[in-house]
């Protein structure tokens, strides 16, 4: 992971309009990374598109943390789920092709 990759929180937050405890609380409950580098702290930017769901999710919708961590969990259940569902998908064309 180089520098380029890692954005400022601190800018995030001016960008987002939100408060750093907000980031800080993402990183607590295990939503977010925070990776500290000389005292500043940064987000990578794979991170940035889920970032801006869980800020939509807060501000738009008034969900809480827990709400959002809810949410995560499930939509990363549903994509393992339809993973499974298109690998046994594939398994079965192989019989019905004989």
């Amino acid at each position: 992971m180089t520098e380029k990759e890692l954005i400022p929180t601190a800018t995030l937050c001016t960008l987002y309009e939100i408060e750093i405890s907000f980031f800080d609380a993402l990183n607590k409950i295990g939503l977010i990374n925070i990776v500290v580098i000389e005292q500043k702290q940064f987000i990578h930017q794979d991170q940035i598109k889920d970032l801006e769901k869980m800020i939509r999710l807060h501000h738009e919708l008034n969900i809480n943390l827990e709400g959002i961590d809810v949410i995560f969990n499930l939509l990363e259940k549903e994509r393992s789920l339809r993973n499974q569902l298109t690998a046994l998908e594939n398994r079965l064309k192989i019989y019905e092709n004989d």
